[in-house]
């Protein structure tokens, strides 16, 4: 990292949505409310493997991470996988091994906060461009470009073959280029990892639901792996993390589910919304050749004007479609975030945006009189 930097950095960070109280329910946090079967055995029995150093090459998590992206995207072998400790481990590396003091890189705003960050801490300039436009940017002055697919928060994803045209012209021009797919399990759409000239990063935060574990891989060819590999920790995987990420990209079951989930689930949330006179319903535009859960749409109470861009306005929005939405069963075992307002009404909806007050509704849904109250933020993924 750039000391100067560092140093001028110090104190700063980037403001995540979410909350850490495990009563709430976190309409902000886009994790899956479930885990696979098996996770906490698994995580048990590696414990014990925890009194002494993991595999440097971790075998294991290696062929799984690369079996599990030869679903779709056939040709990726375990020698192209850097295990890491979450994603933003992998994007820390790679902006490392690319970015020099003075760099200038391209990042996609709105997007995940960490990215410019990462790229100020080595010095460097983050360039932000409309995430729509990016893949139109010519990458030929920039030392890394960062795409996030599905994008974090406006959860529409990029055409496969304007991606891939992208990173063509990137590795024409010498430019990496980093494509984020935190959220890329919750769709069909195939990756991009084993490209050359392209840097993967995956987790097991979002599909898994596993954002505590802090696990995940990089994935890359050539020299570009051989860097990601020379700056990665030693031991960067702890024994359990390893071998309950290992479990988990085996269960090929486990995702499908959640994406038939994930499409049902936002059809009852808009539903039940649709029903309540005191919300306008709007629908987004999809992004061309999507092929996302069912497109989903946001809720806006009466009154209240949506604003592009996901401004930061009093509304709620529908989860982006590569989220997963709580279900209605395990939302009687959470209670309302504090600070919330109470009422001895039927269950109410807390909205706060940040920037506002909390305020208000009664439930839309079906079930309000038996479940509590939940916390909705407007806010980024």
């Amino acid at each position: 990292m750039d000391r100067e930097a560092v140093a001028r950095l110090a104190g700063s960070a980037v403001t995540h949505g979410s909350s850490d109280d495990p009563d709430v329910l976190d309409f902000s946090a886009n994790v899956n409310p479930r885990v696979p079967d098996g996770v906490a055995d698994v995580y048990a029995d590696a414990l014990a493997g925890a009194r002494s150093y993991p595999p440097e090459e971790y075998p294991e998590f290696r062929t799984a991470a690369a079996e599990y992206l030869d679903c779709n995207e056939p040709g990726v072998d375990a020698r192209a996988v850097v295990p890491v400790g979450g994603g933003l481990a992998a994007i820390r590396l790679t902006v490392a091994v690319t970015v020099d003091p003075g760099d200038r890189v391209l990042v996609p705003a709105p997007s995940f906060g960490e990215y410019a960050r990462e790229v100020e801490l080595q010095g460097g300039d983050p360039v932000r461009v409309a995430h729509d436009a990016l893949l139109s940017t010519d990458p030929s002055e920039f030392a890394l470009a960062v795409v996030c697919n599905p994008n974090n928060p406006t959860g529409d994803a990029y055409d496969d073959g304007a991606l891939r045209a992208c990173a063509e012209r990137c590795r024409a021009a010498g430019t990496p280029l980093l494509v984020d797919e935190a959220f890329l399990g919750f769709t069909d759409r195939p990756s991009l990892a084993g490209t050359d000239g392209v840097v993967v990063a995956r987790s097991l935060t979002k599909l898994f639901g596993l954002p505590g574990l802090r696990a995940g891989f990089a994935v890359a060819t050539g020299d570009l792996r051989d860097r990601i590999e020379t700056a990665a920790i030693t031991w960067g995987l702890g024994w359990p993390a390893a071998a309950v990420g290992a479990h988990c990209l085996d269960r090929e079951s486990f995702v499908t589910a959640t994406r038939e989930r994930v499409a049902t689930e936002r059809e009852r949330l808009r539903m039940a919304f649709d029903a309540d006179e005191r919300f306008d319903v709007y629908e987004p535009a999809a992004p061309r050749g999507a092929r996302l859960a069912r497109p989903g749409r946001g809720a806006t109470p009466r009154g209240a004007r949506p604003t592009p861009g996901g401004a930061r306005c009093s509304r709620v929005r529908s989860l982006p479609t590569c989220c997963a939405p709580v279900d209605r069963g395990r939302a009687g075992s959470r209670r309302a975030s504090r600070g919330a307002t109470r009422r001895p009404t039927p269950r109410t909806t807390a909205l706060s945006p940040r920037g506002s007050t909390g305020r208000t509704y009664p439930s839309t849904s079906p079930s309000a009189a038996s479940e509590r109250a939940s916390t909705v933020r407007d806010r980024p993924c």
